[in-house]
């Protein structure tokens, strides 16, 4: 079993844009938490899927219980209808 902290920075290393693991309520789930499956996924998302659609196809099969919100590269969360493409732009703007 993994820290958060380490299955946020899986989710970046494949998918290419940095999330925040919530509690179902909406709170932080600490990064040194223990005892979260690793991600299981080792090929990005479709660029053309959005936010809303990978959060319920990836994330919350892999993590029932637990809520994401996907970052831009400013650290704000972006809209469900937002496309892969654009989150993962916004790292490359800098």
């Amino acid at each position: 079993m993994s820290r958060i902290k380490n299955v946020e920075k899986r989710i970046w290393d494949v998918e290419g844009f940095a999330v925040r693991i919530l509690w179902p309520d909406g709170r932080d789930v600490r990064g040194d938490k223990a005892g979260m499956p690793m991600y299981p996924y080792d090929r990005a998302a479709k660029n053309s899927t959005n936010v809303a659609a990978w959060r319920e196809q990836r994330f919350h099969r892999a993590f029932p219980g637990f809520d994401v919100e996907v970052l831009d590269a400013d650290g704000l969360p972006v809209h469900g209808n937002t496309l892969l493409s654009s989150v993962r732009d916004s790292y490359l703007e800098d």
